[in-house]
């Protein structure tokens, strides 16, 4: 049986027709699609993509289907993904130095994409939606959802690890009153977060968390962990509980998956987040034990499917503007990663947690409040789970 029967009979599996006239059903304009997806699984699907060798309307909806039906676990992997998950238990692909590498190939690509595609805030997490009307509003959600669970007063100081561009610093100082410090190792991240968070009590600093060795009253992590890796998650947690006070919070936000593996989806991991890797619950809980007590655990990943798409509709809308220093092949490769993401959420196959831990267990019980505390942004609720 050749290459294209065999991968017809795996899509027709999951419902998916080449050719077909479904939104979600795949275009071929090349039939090498059929040896690259076969032979290299979702490294070929992807490359092949980004060349032009096929097409699906619906992107998203293609990738929920096809991880719905568990097509990525039929394909045998190929010698070449045996070698990289032997690498990856091997070596440390996270170590401070190599960290900074990694960080560097995704998000110093250039603060123009990012602030085109992203809300008025640069809010590179998943938003949460209940009770808004757009972007803007649900990562507002998010944020004030944030600030909450951690309890925050005026005059409180929090660390922020993995601060990105600052947009909980910016939030928590203005409409909480708080002191934050924020670190990340993206040169690009933290010019443009100075900016954003000028003549508020912010500090942002260009730091791995490893150097870290001072007391918070808090500490939030918002989508950072999923670049720790295994090898350092212990390290990771025990700096935490270094700098979180005795009574204090920590609040980590996180994507999550439903099995374990070294390191994330193999086109992610060479063209989007190099050495990535997306934890799984029983992980966590190992990186924490007899370190922090677990108070509060949700789940809303199903709010990551919205939030990819709206970052998509962005990047399209604002294509012209963008297109003269990126590319049409950089195009595809962006348009693949949102959507692909956004249908692996949809499929339920990822998971976004957000936690929060303390030291020795919150007297009498862990509790946040309920109402927003800031007038004008949409009520969200805050029931323990």
């Amino acid at each position: 049986m050749n290459a294209k029967s065999i991968v017809t009979r795996l899509l027709d599996a999951a419902g998916i027709t080449p050719d077909g006239s479904a939104p979600y059903d795949i275009h071929i304009n090349n039939e090498q699609f059929y040896t690259e997806a076969l032979h290299k699984g979702s490294l070929g699907l992807g490359e092949s993509y980004m060349k032009g060798y096929w097409d699906s309307e619906a992107l998203d909806e293609f990738f929920a289907r096809i991880l719905s039906a568990r097509l990525d676990e039929k394909i045998k992997r190929d010698l070449g993904f045996r070698m990289q998950i032997l690498l990856a238990r091997l070596f440390n692909f996270q170590r401070p130095n190599k960290a900074v590498e990694n960080g560097s190939r995704h998000y110093d690509l250039g603060n123009d994409l990012f602030e085109l595609m992203l809300d008025k805030r640069l809010t590179y997490t998943c938003a949460f939606w209940e009770g808004a009307r757009n972007l803007d509003e649900a990562q507002e959600n998010k944020l004030d959802l944030t600030c909450r669970k951690l309890n925050l007063r005026p005059g409180m100081h929090v660390l922020d690890i993995g601060c990105g561009w600052g947009s909980f610093a910016q939030f928590a100082a203005s409409k909480y009153g708080v002191k934050v410090t924020g670190v990340t190792i993206s040169k690009e991240q933290v010019a443009l977060a100075k900016e954003k968070c000028k003549g508020l009590p912010v500090d942002i600093r260009l730091t791995d968390y490893r150097a870290l060795d001072e007391k918070f009253d808090a500490i939030v992590s918002l989508g950072m962990f999923e670049h720790v890796g295994y090898k350092n998650y212990r390290t990771y947690m025990e700096v935490a509980h270094r700098c979180l006070k005795d009574n204090g919070l920590f609040l980590l936000h996180t994507i999550g998956g439903n099995v374990a593996n070294a390191f994330t989806d193999r086109w992610l991991n060479k063209y989007i987040f190099p050495n990535a890797m997306i934890p799984t619950m029983g992980l966590i809980g190992q990186s924490f034990e007899d370190l922090f007590v677990m108070e509060h655990w949700q789940n809303f990943g199903v709010d990551y499917d919205r939030t990819l798409l709206a970052w998509y509709e962005n990047v399209q809308r604002n294509w012209d503007r963008l297109k003269s220093k990126y590319d049409q092949r950089f195009f595809r490769m962006w348009k693949y990663y949102l959507l692909s993401c956004a249908g692996s959420f949809r499929a339920r196959t990822s998971q976004l947690w957000q936690m929060v831990l303390s030291k020795e267990g919150v007297p009498g019980g862990y509790k946040f409040k309920n109402r927003a505390t800031v007038p004008g942004y949409a009520t969200v609720t805050g029931n323990v789970v």
